[in-house]
């Protein structure tokens, strides 16, 4: 079993360079499709952990209800309302959003979208047509569980990022080994799995790291958008999919790690650890 620990020097010696001559095209275009009524700040944290991790252009599609409330959490992001069903996603959304992916490096999808017919609808869409990388968080990996047909015969890079509840949702057995348990879980669906917990294992099933950065004060809501948006983030600026995955889980750390020391595990938010992550990758 190949086990990697990452550390502050490998991350950076990871991180893509920033020529001279770089324009805003150069580090990703990025697709979020996040949030719905109630979950508006499941978008706003996976929206600028991308952009303070270095995300060159970060296109967001939200349900038409929640439109106001983004455009004014957000001022970096494009945003796009799209057709809106009871504060979430419609089935007709998906028509939409299926031409928003032309050009886009990327695309993530699940933080705060919920579990209805069109969040179902826009996850097959995008698992379907998409040619890139998708990263796959939250109630994304909640609607897979009952639809795993999606991902037969996706070609691309698929990465799913569960915590233990959605891992035993999607079928897995932490009973026994995690390592194990998410190696397996990555092999039977081709894809990479970034098990979150204490330790958060990252495999592509053959492969494996294993993050030592992180705390407890970490557990609190919006800080697995922020992961996610990280994530989606260095994909778009070019690492490949399991080092995107493993640099992001490190990077959340390590600046949740920041937080505690300066703040306290008690008080700290997913707010602050957005502000400190700029210094981890100077």
């Amino acid at each position: 079993m190949d086990i990697s620990v990452l550390d502050h020097e490998k991350v950076l010696s990871m991180l893509p360079d920033r020529p001279n001559d770089s324009h805003k095209g150069s580090f990703g275009k990025i697709l979020l499709l996040c949030g719905s009524r109630g979950f508006t700040g499941a978008a706003a944290f996976a929206a600028m952990g991308a952009l303070r991790s270095g995300a060159g252009l970060v296109y967001m599609a939200v349900p038409e209800s929640i439109y106001e409330i983004e455009a004014v959490k957000l001022t970096e992001p494009v945003i796009f309302p799209v057709e809106d069903c009871n504060g979430t996603y419609a089935v007709s959304a998906a028509s939409q959003i299926e031409k928003l992916l032309p050009g886009k490096d990327v695309v993530l999808i699940g933080p705060g979208i919920g579990q209805s017919d069109g969040a179902v609808a826009v996850v097959r869409t995008v698992l379907e047509l998409h040619t890139g990388p998708v990263v796959v968080d939250a109630d994304g990996i909640n609607v897979l569980s009952a639809h795993k047909d999606i991902l037969r015969g996706r070609t691309s890079p698929t990465i799913l990022t569960p915590h233990d509840g959605e891992f035993r949702r999607f079928g897995g057995d932490l009973t026994d080994n995690r390592i194990r348990s998410a190696m397996e879980m990555a092999k039977q669906n081709s894809c990479i799995v970034l098990l979150k917990g204490h330790r958060t294992i990252i495999t592509d099933g053959i492969r494996c790291f294993c993050n030592p950065t992180g705390n407890p004060g970490m557990a609190t809501g919006g800080s697995g958008d922020v992961l996610s948006g990280i994530i989606t983030s260095l994909l778009g600026q070019g690492l490949p999919p399991l080092e995107a995955a493993a640099c992001g889980a490190w990077l959340h750390g390590a600046a949740g790690d920041i937080c505690a020391k300066e703040i306290g595990q008690y008080g700290m938010l997913p707010s602050d650890m957005i502000t400190v992550l700029p210094r981890l990758m100077k």
